[in-house]
């Protein structure tokens, strides 16, 4: 039976109790009698005492534990909180031929967010192209190619005015609480087999910013393994090539010898919906939208299959609604080797 921890007045009325019948008083102590006084500081001291054992009984377990416990019940089994991660890649400039941008050039995105150079470029043919990386790790210094920068200090025969070559990625926040408290979990459900498929998840899930990983061996083969991950908090579920290779990489240093090991993305399928909704506000819209993300992100995977019934449920549990109907799509939406299902648009009947 579970101990059920005492409630400061039931503290109080137990010292009360206890003093009168160990004093013999023969009756309920004034409030405002020195022994009252006195039953009611002791109380207060003892419901302290049961709170600090209370708040150090949630701390012997990983699933319960704060901040600074979690983090030493994970460093027990070689694991820590993974850092935030700098967003970088290419950008070009132009002014006078062979000018030079000094490295160490700063760099300006509207939203205050800032780059430096991270090496010198020379205007060639009228323009430049040059590695720049975030100035602070997180995932808000990725940032889509073909969007604005500016120089923060101007350079002679170089314009102010500069763009993202193809995109500035790798920009990861630090990890939760929660996240390090799942892998934590994860470990302790799956201790490490020399190579079993939790092995490969756990590997792809200690690179920033994966979020989720998949394993299917013998896929391409005898000896075979294939790993396919996403990255839930980038702009793109879906990793580029660079993000890739970190994780392959990563693998590569881990894995067993005799493996052959792939790392791969997985190809993104948008899946779109056709719904009706009573009442139809923007606000029950807004609810439909954020259940159908959650699903996707709950029981999407590479080669799997979304439930109808899972999409009804989904639909049907958004705050505010009274009635629905899904009329697209029809039926479980299924997927072939590779494919994972993303969100798509909702047309509104």
């Amino acid at each position: 039976m579970p101990f059920a921890r005492p409630t400061l007045d039931e503290l109080i009325d137990r010292i009360q109790a206890d003093l009168s019948t160990r004093l013999e008083l023969g009756g309920a102590l004034l409030r405002r009698s020195v022994l009252g006084v006195l039953a009611r500081v002791l109380a207060g001291a003892t419901h302290g005492q049961h709170g600090h054992l209370d708040f150090l009984s949630r701390q012997l377990f990983p699933d319960t534990s704060e901040v600074e416990f979690l983090e030493r019940h994970a460093s027990l089994y070689g694991l820590s909180r993974l850092a935030a991660t700098f967003a970088a890649g290419d950008v070009v400039l132009t002014g006078t031929e062979s000018t030079v941008i000094p490295e160490g050039t700063t760099l300006l995105r509207a939203d205050g967010v800032e780059y430096t150079t991270t090496a010198e470029g020379t205007i060639v043919s009228g323009e430049a192209t040059v590695p720049v990386e975030a100035v602070d790790a997180g995932a808000a210094g990725n940032t889509d190619a073909a969007v604005g920068l500016t120089l923060v200090a101007p350079i002679a025969g170089i314009s102010p005015d500069v763009v993202v070559d193809s995109g500035l990625i790798g920009g990861a926040d630090a990890e939760t609480d929660d996240a390090l408290r799942l892998r934590l979990l994860e470990r302790l459900a799956e201790p490490p087999h020399g190579g079993s498929a939790a092995d490969y998840i756990a590997w792809a899930k200690q690179v920033a910013g994966v979020t989720r990983a998949w394993v299917y061996p013998l896929e391409l083969g005898a000896g075979t393994v294939t790993v396919r991950f996403v990255r839930d908090d980038d702009v793109s579920i879906i990793p580029d090539a660079g993000e890739v290779t970190a994780v392959q990489d990563y693998i590569n240093a881990r894995r067993p010898v005799t493996a052959a090991v792939t790392v791969v993305a997985p190809v993104a399928v948008a899946r779109d919906f056709t719904i009706e909704i009573v009442p139809d506000t923007a606000d029950i819209r807004a609810a439909v939208t954020a259940e159908l993300v959650d699903l996707l992100k709950r029981v999407a995977e590479p080669g799997g299959t979304v439930l109808l019934s899972q999409i009804l449920v989904a639909v049907g549990v958004a705050q505010g609604i009274e009635d629905f109907d899904v009329t697209s799509p029809a039926a479980n939406v299924t997927h072939t080797t590779g494919q994972i299902a993303t969100m798509g648009t909702i047309t509104w009947v």
